[in-house]
């Protein structure tokens, strides 16, 4: 990665930054995403290092911070029993967001297995959800800003589904331009992937990301999140050997 990548942006030491030091810190990451994605599309083929210095950035991952504060499962915790607001009244921001930096930067952290939560479908049937603790949804959301530039510039104009800035009703509008004249588009097809989060594959799913992803640590962390396991409701734990568990930062429908 070219030698304009941010080194130490300065920690967030104080739990309550003023307005003007948050939008500086946005703006930052949004800076480092447009380049991110700049070189993503200037050059296809190119694979990414040094990306894990980002990840573990103190304005990235207090990014990050903001994002899972303003969730709405902002109030449900992990495994640890821990909310955010537990951990801005007992911890401190700061002081928390330290230490998830340190352990990463040492190469302690480990992703801890998953809370298992059964909630009803429209269909009568149950979907399984797997709440993270808020630490690592916090650097599951700084491992989104740092990936979601680079593969944001793979995808196609007509990819609609669980991408930024794009909805549901977007695909909508496009189809209604498609089926009207002149163009008159006759038919729709509609197709769903059974279980797709349940059961899509690691090895294949690691291979793409390898694809553009060459820094070390950025693969193994995500495949720490991938095999971290789940805890289910009787205390069990559960190997996690296929699928990627619904309720965390990193799975489209839940972020």
């Amino acid at each position: 990665m070219p030698e304009d990548a941010p080194g130490n942006p300065g920690a967030v030491r104080t739990d309550a930054q003023p307005a003007g030091r948050r939008a500086a810190q946005y703006r930052k990451v949004r800076e480092m995403q447009a380049k991110l994605h700049r070189w993503a599309g200037e050059d296809r083929s190119r694979r990414f290092g040094d990306l894990f210095n980002l990840v573990s950035d103190l304005e990235f991952l207090a990014e990050g911070w903001l994002r899972v504060r303003a969730n709405a499962g902002s109030k449900t915790p992990g495994i640890d029993k821990a909310t955010v607001a537990d951990i801005e009244n007992r911890i401190g921001v700061g002081v928390f967001l330290d230490g998830i930096r340190d352990s990463l930067k040492s190469g302690e952290f480990r992703p801890v297995p998953v809370r298992q939560v059964m909630i009803p479908k429209k269909s009568g049937k149950l979907r399984k959800l797997g709440i993270p603790t808020v630490t690592d949804r916090v650097v599951q959301a700084a491992l989104k800003l740092v990936l979601e530039p680079i593969f944001e510039a793979d995808f196609q104009p007509c990819s609609y589904g669980f991408r930024p800035n794009r909805r549901a009703h977007d695909a909508i509008a496009e189809i209604h331009y498609l089926a009207s004249r002149p163009r008159n588009y006759e038919w729709v097809l509609e197709a769903d992937i059974r279980a797709c989060f349940d059961e899509i594959g690691h090895v294949p799913l690691m291979g793409r990301l390898r694809a553009r992803i060459k820094d070390k640590r950025v693969l193994a962390l995500v495949k720490a999140f991938l095999k971290a396991g789940i805890m289910t409701a009787d205390g069990d734990r559960e190997e996690t050997y296929t699928g990627t568990p619904q309720g965390g930062i990193l799975t489209p429908p839940t972020q």
